[in-house]
């Protein structure tokens, strides 16, 4: 077994590992750490892949914004996990059954499938030879115009995530005060003001 061989093994079995303690871990600080240490050993597949330019997306979006961000939304925002993991207990029944029987349908799925003869030859078909062209404009080639209506379409579903993600985390307290845009521009100057006539010598 050669260096590549022992280096995709290892990666893998972080990956795999890490994902599953992000799953299972108590605490929600080491399960967002546990998931920087997937994104940096998936990064390592990518290397491994010669895709470099997706190994530093990896390790620059996924790992120095959403982690980071991840980890400090998980420890500034005030949530009760131990009332939290509560109420998930009562639906652990139905996850489990849920779960059994999606790995019954990916057993099924694999049980019987089948590759074509010519599978390898179809996809090295779609991109470009590295000797013609960088890993970068290959890849941007493809996005931009080949796979553009699924991008676009990936972009507005991360789109519609982020809202959803905004309107379900804002919460209305009734002991903090909140600005009243509308309020503040329609109101009256008049209403609002008052002149004083200050006259020379007298101060306020």
């Amino acid at each position: 077994m050669g260096f590549a061989d022992f280096a995709f093994y290892l990666f893998a079995i972080v990956v795999v590992t890490a994902g599953l303690l992000v799953v299972v871990s108590r605490n929600p600080v080491h399960s967002v750490l546990w998931l920087i240490l997937a994104f940096l050993s998936s990064a390592g597949l990518f290397v491994l892949l010669g895709a470099e330019f997706v190994a530093m997306l990896m390790i620059i979006v996924y790992v120095g914004a959403v982690a980071v961000l991840f980890l400090f939304v998980v420890m500034m925002l005030d949530v009760d996990f131990a009332e939290l993991r509560g109420e998930l207990a009562k639906f652990v029944p139905l996850a489990g059954l849920i779960g059994v029987i999606l790995l019954m349908e990916l057993a099924l799925v694999f049980g019987t499938w089948t590759g074509a003869e010519n599978a390898a030859a179809l996809r090295d078909a779609v991109t470009p030879a590295l000797e013609e062209t960088q890993n970068t404009a290959a890849l941007g080639q493809l996005i931009y115009t080949k796979y553009i209506y699924l991008f676009q379409a990936a972009g507005l579903i991360l789109l519609v995530a982020m809202i959803g993600a905004i309107v379900l985390t804002l919460r209305h307290r009734p002991d903090i005060k909140r600005q009243n845009v509308l309020s503040q521009i329609y109101r009256d100057p008049a209403e609002q003001m008052e002149l004083k006539d200050v006259k020379p010598g007298q101060g306020l």
